[in-house]
C-alpha cells in the first residue's frame, strides 16, 4: 500500500511531465481526483446545498467507511 500526500496547491506544484514531483503523485491520479472533487462540487451546487459543511462531513464519512469496507472484502485490512 502506498501513502496518500495531499496537494500542496498548484503554486507548489513542480512536475517532471509524468508526476508532480512535490506530493509525487502522478498525472493520471490527479486528475482522477479533482475529477471525483468536481462531480461533488457541481452535485451540491446543482442542489443548492446551503450547508456545505455538513455535506462534506458527510462524504468524508462515507468514503471512509466504504474503503475500509471494500479493503475488509479483499482481505487488505489495515
Amino acid at each position: 500500500m502506498s501513502q496518500f500526500t495531499p496537494c500542496q496547491g498548484k503554486t507548489a506544484c513542480r512536475d517532471d511531465g509524468t508526476r508532480c514531483l512535490t506530493c509525487n503523485r502522478d498525472f493520471n491520479e490527479i486528475n482522477r481526483l479533482r475529477g471525483a472533487l468536481d462531480q461533488l462540487a457541481t452535485l451540491a451546487m446543482e442542489y443548492d446545498y446551503t450547508n456545505s459543511d455538513e455535506y462534506s462531513a458527510y462524504i468524508a464519512r462515507k468514503v471512509e467507511k466504504m474503503i475500509a469496507y471494500r479493503r475488509q472484502e479483499t482481505g487488505n485490512a489495515t
